[in-house]
């Protein structure tokens, strides 16, 4: 008879811990992971860099050799035990929807749920078609829903599974620009309201930065780093810091608004930022900033009249040749949070920069991610 996943026993060990080790010609990956037991935890990384290997071996869809899986202390792959896919108690997202061209989306979700005997169910209906945003589209067939909407529906018909593990294989590679702006405020309200881990792959830094907790960098193969997202995004050693995109992430909150330059002041642990936006927020509302390195110059004083709102006073902690031989990354800690910039290495050089010193942090742009 198959092997099913069973309940963690009591004092399992929280979290994800997996160990795969896949030789293929022309690539071998190893992983060894520790990762936290719910939120997101994103696999980033360039193409063929073992992202997918990864999320299929987890998903039980690949069968190695020596591999261990255990999902906040239910072990799916040992020595002695390996569940197949249809019998671990996960969710799987893929780049396409999937969906039943035949059933309209109400029955499309009715499929997944029928799968769960009631008293296993976690998410119910109703809330995963208000989480998603799709009770409008509940009579509509898959071939009239756009690519924003179908995948919508996929995430909603994978809840109603009863996940212990929700896998997502770059759902929004498919998407256009406009279209994933529209879905990922959805993805961010699953990481705030369950409590069901997200593993997410991506190559797009923006949806990492805007989704993830924990991120694990991949590249050929090797894990490279795996941590919490902004300690690991401001690592100048990593190749994330290196490209002319790196960026940190800051976590704030709105603390006041200037209706009349439509500007939102916003609170963090290093100080204060101004960002344009067209209405209020709620004092208190918590924010997901992202800074670019190419948007932060440096200096040895507070500057006056400039045009550049946000100053802050931070300490240079690193300095690290960039991708490219005409520019520096200095990273910085600003009151604990870190952060990253971009120069060219002439200006390096002018302002003498070195570990430890004091400088001004001037930042030309801070982009909002809810």
């Amino acid at each position: 008879m198959a092997e099913t996943a069973s309940a963690p026993a009591n004092g399992g060990a929280p979290g994800i811990e997996a160990r795969f080790a896949i030789a293929r010609p022309g690539f071998t990956l190893r992983a060894d992971l520790q990762l936290p037991g719910r939120g997101v935890t994103a696999l980033f990384g360039a193409s063929g860099s073992g992202k997918t290997s990864v999320l299929r071996a987890i998903a039980g869809l690949e069968r190695h050799a020596g591999g261990y899986l255990a999902v906040n202390g239910a072990v799916w792959q040992d020595a002695q035990r390996f569940v197949p896919t249809h019998r671990r108690p996960l969710g799987y997202v893929f780049q396409e929807a999937s969906l039943f061209a035949h059933l309209d989306v109400a029955r499309n979700l009715d499929y997944g749920l029928r799968r769960i005997p009631p008293a296993a169910r976690r998410v119910p209906r109703a809330q995963a078609i208000e989480l998603l945003g799709i009770g409008h589209l509940l009579q509509r067939r898959p071939d009239t829903l756009s690519g924003g909407e179908r995948q919508r529906v996929a995430i909603a018909r994978a809840l109603l599974t009863a996940p212990r593990l929700l896998l997502m294989d770059e759902p929004l590679a498919a998407l256009d620009a406009q279209r994933k702006a529209e879905i990922l405020p959805y993805l961010a309200r699953l990481r705030a309201e369950l409590d069901i881990p997200v593993l997410y792959v991506s190559h797009a830094l923006d949806e990492v930065i805007q989704l993830a907790d924990h991120l694990v960098l991949l590249d050929a193969g090797q894990v490279r780093a795996s941590g919490p997202i902004a300690e690991t995004l401001a690592r100048i050693d990593l190749p994330t810091a290196q490209s002319a995109s790196a960026a940190v992430l800051i976590e704030a909150t709105v603390q006041g608004y200037d209706s009349a330059y439509e500007l939102l002041r916003l609170g963090f642990a290093g100080g204060e930022l101004l960002a344009p936006h067209p209405t209020p927020l709620a004092p208190g509302t918590r924010l997901r900033l992202q800074v670019q390195a190419r948007d932060v110059s440096l200096a040895l004083a507070p500057a006056p009249g400039s045009s550049i709102l946000n100053r802050l006073p931070a300490t240079v902690t690193g300095i690290s040749s960039a991708d490219t031989p005409a520019h520096m990354l200095v990273r910085l800690d600003a009151g604990g949070t870190p952060l990253l910039a971009r120069i060219t290495r002439f200006s390096c050089d002018q302002l003498h920069l070195a570990v430890g010193l004091p400088v001004w942090a001037q930042i030309k742009a801070v982009a909002l991610l809810g």
